[in-house]
């Protein structure tokens, strides 16, 4: 069965970095549509970046500048670099991945989550 695990989240102060981690297993889709999301407490899980079989990027306007989404060597990894970062982006973070074709970014799209990574912004 598909596993995702994230790691890489904790407590930075503002402007500071992070370097969230995914590492999915039991996919058989090559290159699936993968993305980052995030969740506020008591509001519904948002979008942070995708990035599709192409390795074309989409982002969030909160965090295009700031946040960089890049997959690994077997493309069943994948990295979220968060610079600048804000008390605003305070947030548990999930990775998500998609096993149908295309690439959207609405989390009701994606089907496999990891367990979340909390990201804290002091």
């Amino acid at each position: 069965h598909v596993q995702l695990v994230e790691s890489g989240g904790g407590s930075v102060q503002a402007e500071g970095s992070l370097r969230l981690s995914c590492v999915a297993s039991g996919i058989s889709h090559r290159d699936p549509c993968m993305g980052w999301f995030r969740q506020f407490p008591g509001q519904e899980r948002e979008v942070v970046a995708t990035m599709d079989d192409y390795g074309r990027t989409r982002y969030s306007p909160s965090v295009e500048g700031r946040y960089t989404i890049t997959r690994g060597k077997d493309n069943y990894e994948l990295f979220l670099q968060m610079n600048s970062l804000k008390p605003g982006d305070a947030a548990m973070y999930y990775c998500g991945v998609r096993l149908n074709s295309g690439c959207p970014t609405r989390p009701r799209d994606f089907s496999e989550w990891g367990q979340g990574t909390q990201v804290t912004v002091s």
